[in-house]
């Protein structure tokens, strides 16, 4: 049970702090530990992560207010530099490709729940990118709360499930 809380925090730390990666950690406490069983592992994972990712769900439909500083800080006017226009023509495209993204999810809010299904199963598009467009577009917490579950219990199973599985192959 221990392992299993563990792995809850580590997947929630995971969520907020994208430098912490859940796949590593896992695969590691599998490899280690092959006791574990890696549906209660996924599940594990996957409320810790769904838990994370609620929170800047929230902070981006405007139901949790970040502290001033840091509202602050991420709203500032910044003066345009010489390497900050070298930047903005470099993801030109990036950032127009997210803004088409994000009005065809006003348009189609079932679109939405779709992209983030997939975002939480295979991780493309970046599943922090879904978790805050979603709740820029309005997303039903409900919908957000259930997609995301059942796409990263099945994404992080398999991944815990993979070392016993590689083990086998090799075996055989």
């Amino acid at each position: 049970m221990s392992w299993i809380l563990l792995t809850l925090g580590v997947a929630f730390g995971s969520a907020i702090v994208p430098l912490i990666n859940a796949e590593v950690f896992l695969l590691g406490l599998c490899a280690s530990q092959p006791g574990l069983h890696w549906l209660w592992l996924g599940a594990a994972v996957a409320v810790g992560q769904i838990a994370g990712k609620t929170l800047y769900f929230l902070a981006a439909r405007g139901t949790i207010k970040l502290p001033k500083a840091l509202h602050d800080r991420l709203h500032r006017e910044r003066p345009l530099t010489e390497r900050r226009v070298r930047w903005q023509l470099r993801t030109k495209r990036i950032r127009g490709w997210v803004e088409a993204l994000r009005e065809r999810c006003h348009r189609h809010p079932h679109w939405m729940a779709g992209t983030y299904g997939v975002s939480s199963l295979v991780g493309l598009p970046p599943f922090m990118a879904t978790s805050v467009l979603a709740g820029m577009v309005r997303m039903r917490l409900a919908t957000f709360l259930t997609t995301g579950l059942a796409g990263r219990w099945i994404r992080f199973s398999l991944i815990a499930a993979s070392p016993a599985v590689f083990a086998g192959w090799l075996h055989h």
